[in-house]
Parts: structure tokens; C-alpha cells; sequence
């Protein structure tokens, strides 16, 4: 079958982030989405916000941006928008993988067709899926450029998960994870990495396949960490917890735009023939244990620390994030994992000073507002 691929700005970027949204008095999550829609529904602000799949959380996207400081300025002003809105109904607006104490068996599904086919399909998993990530996009010119950048980004999934983890509650338990997002996402059948395919074409013909077992419909079903998305034009990171702050969240997407640049303009980064090989262990490596992960390189075989990792490949892309505009953002990061210190040990200080879970919700709240 034919699978069009629409053409884009090659490495311009789009930030989609999911939200918690709670109430103000035990500050659980709470069935806001459609008054807070309607509250902002008049309201100028680039981008979109939009439902998501309980009523319980809601998602925010730039428009396509040409660098990390237009994805800042555009989250503060959607942030701004939300902020007001969600004050007038007494609701909070949080980032953060997961509420640290929600039960699933209150969430209440949105109510639009695909949702309401999602729950149908996969049961319990629907409202499970109350957490909370960040997706960036970036531009590519075509299909085979979109597979090779899945394929050689995947190298650096662990690198992604380190340094967004914010999801070490679940349940009113620490998981002693850093990122337990994740493992919800890894139920859905369609998760993980895309098979490997060396072109395009290979793909449609892939992806024909799975059409004709009626496994999937569209792309959507594809829970994949990576995916390409052909009616953007783009490929799409989808394993970052959502971060605190918009400032990390726009960072995240300075490393991502570097690395692609790398890979685009460097066929050294090519992925390794044994990566899909360890591709689970590194990737389960880091949602454990973040930034003291050790994950196992592909080519020498050699087990490494991760934060170690990644300091070198920031380091490595940063000539390219300068020429991108996201030079500074690249400087925290590289800050944060020197330090080790990523959104899950935050919340993790922040129960150890005050003690409960409702306070972690709180703080949370406050770093996405601004405070």
C-alpha cells in the first residue's frame, strides 16, 4: 500500500505535553477537562490544547517551532492561559509522569469516538493510561529520512527517559523507579521500538501488513517509543516524562533537535547492527534507575554509566545545539546530569521534607505554574 509522507522543514520541532489536573483541597485528580476546555475555549494562545484520554488530564502542543526558544515562549503563554482558566474553576495544573496516588478505577474516559474506542479495545488499560508524557516532534523531508532517524534516536532512549523521569509515585507508593510511566505504556501491545526497515517503502509495506491482520487502523495504534508520523512530516520521541517546569520541557527539546541534527549531518551516528539487542535492557535500566542507570553499548559491548553517557554525547552535540539556538538548554542539562539530578529526585526531596503525598502534588503544581 501507499503511505504518504508529507514533507517538512527538515529539524524543526513540536512539543506536545499531557497535564495533570487537581483539585485544590486534597489535590487528587479530579474529572476537570471539559470545564477547563471551556473556561480557555475564547481565549488567544498559540497552539492548542485539547483533551486527552480521561478527564482527568488534558494536552497542550505548540504550532511547529523553529527552535527551542519559540517552544518556550509559546508553553509559557499556552501555561499562562491554563493557569488563569484552571484558578477561576480551582483546579491545578501539574506536570509529572503519574499522580502519586490516584486510583484508575475513578478516571471517566473523554468522550469522542477514538477514546471511547481506545476503552473499548483494551479495557482497564484505558484508564491506566491516566499519566503523563512529552512528545516532540521533529521535521524531516521524507520517509526514509524519518526511518533512519527512528532507528539511530533509539540509541539515545535512555538518555531521554534519565532525564525527564518524574513519575517515581504510583499508587500512594515510591516504585523505586524513576520513571513507572513507562511500565504502563509497555502493556499496550503495540509498544516498544519499530521494527527494524531500511527505507520507506519497506515501511508502507510493513505497515500494510498490519492492516491486512486488522492489527492496526492508523499510526495512532502504534504505541511505539519512536514513530514516525508521515501526515506531519515528522517523527515523534514519545518515552520523556512529562517535566515539572516548561523550561525543562523546552530543553528536552533542544537535546532532541541536537541529536537529530547530528544524525542528519553525520553518518557516524548510524545505529549500531546489535542495538535492538539490548535496546530493553538499557531502556529498562533507565526507568529504574535514571541517572544511575548502566546501560550496555552496542558496538564494544562495554556496560557504561549512563549519566556519564550522556554528559559526553551532550557535550558531543553541542556545537549543534548552539547553532539551533538551544546552546543554553543544553547547559542545564548537562548541569542536571553531572548533579544526577533529574524531576524524581525532586519529588522525592520534596516528600522527605514535608511528608506526605498530597505536599508532592502541591509543589508539583507550583513548579508548573511558575512559582
Amino acid at each position: 500500500m501507499t503511505l504518504e509522507f508529507k514533507s517538512s522543514e527538515p529539524l524543526t520541532l513540536g512539543v506536545e505535553l499531557e497535564l495533570q489536573l487537581v483539585n485544590t483541597r486534597d489535590y487528587n485528580l479530579t474529572r476537570g477537562a471539559s470545564d477547563l476546555l471551556a473556561a480557555v475555549a475564547k481565549r488567544k494562545h498559540p497552539g492548542d490544547i485539547k483533551p486527552e484520554i480521561t478527564e482527568s488530564m488534558i494536552e497542550i502542543s505548540t504550532s511547529v517551532c523553529s527552535g527551542p526558544e519559540q517552544v518556550r515562549a509559546e508553553l509559557e503563554a499556552i501555561r499562562a492561559v491554563l493557569v488563569e482558566g484552571a484558578a477561576k474553576l480551582n483546579l491545578g495544573v501539574a506536570g509529572g509522569g503519574t499522580h502519586p496516588f490516584q486510583e484508575w478505577s475513578q478516571r471517566r474516559i473523554y468522550d469522542t469516538p477514538r477514546f471511547r474506542h481506545v476503552s473499548e479495545l483494551y479495557g482497564y488499560l484505558a484508564k491506566q493510561f491516566t499519566v503523563f508524557g512529552q512528545h516532540v516532534h521533529i521535521g524531516v523531508r521524507s520517509g526514509d529520512e524519518a526511518v533512519r532517524l527512528t532507528h539511530a534516536l533509539a540509541r539515545y532512549v535512555p538518555h531521554f527517559i534519565a532525564l525527564s523521569a518524574s513519575s517515581p509515585f504510583a499508587g500512594g507508593a515510591d516504585t523505586q523507579f524513576d520513571s513507572s510511566r513507562l511500565n504502563v505504556v509497555n502493556a499496550f501491545p503495540l509498544a516498544g521500538f519499530m521494527p527494524y526497515v531500511a527505507d520507506w517503502a519497506e515501511f508502507e509495506h510493513y505497515f500494510g501488513e498490519m492492516q491486512a491482520f486488522g492489527i492496526v487502523e492508523s499510526m495512532k495504534d502504534f504505541y511505539w517509543d519512536i514513530r514516525p508520523k508521515p501526515e506531519y512530516g515528522t517523527i515523534e520521541i514519545r518515552v520523556f516524562d512529562t517535566p515539572l517546569t516548561v523550561g525543562r520541557a523546552a530543553d528536552l527539546a533542544a537535546y532532541a533537535q541536537a541529536l537529530a541534527a547530528g544524525v542528519r549531518e553525520d553518518r557516524g551516528w548510524s545505529p549500531h547492527p546489535s542495538q535492538q539487542l539490548v535496546y530493553s535492557y538499557n531502556r529498562f535500566q533507565a526507568c529504574r534507575f535514571g541517572f544511575g542507570a548502566t546501560t550496555v553499548d552496542p558496538s564494544t559491548r562495554e556496560h557504561r554509566p549512563l549519566a556519564d553517557e550522556i554528559v559526553v554525547t551532550l557535550t558531543r552535540v553541542a556545537p549543534h545545539a548552539e547553532r539551533l539556538g538551544g546552546g543554553e538548554a543544553l547547559g542545564r542539562l548537562l548541569n542536571a546530569a553531572a548533579a544526577r539530578a533529574n524531576d524524581a529526585k525532586r519529588l522525592r526531596e520534596v516528600l522527605e521534607k514535608r511528608g506526605s503525598l498530597p505536599d508532592v502534588v502541591r509543589a508539583a503544581c507550583a513548579a508548573w505554574h511558575g512559582s
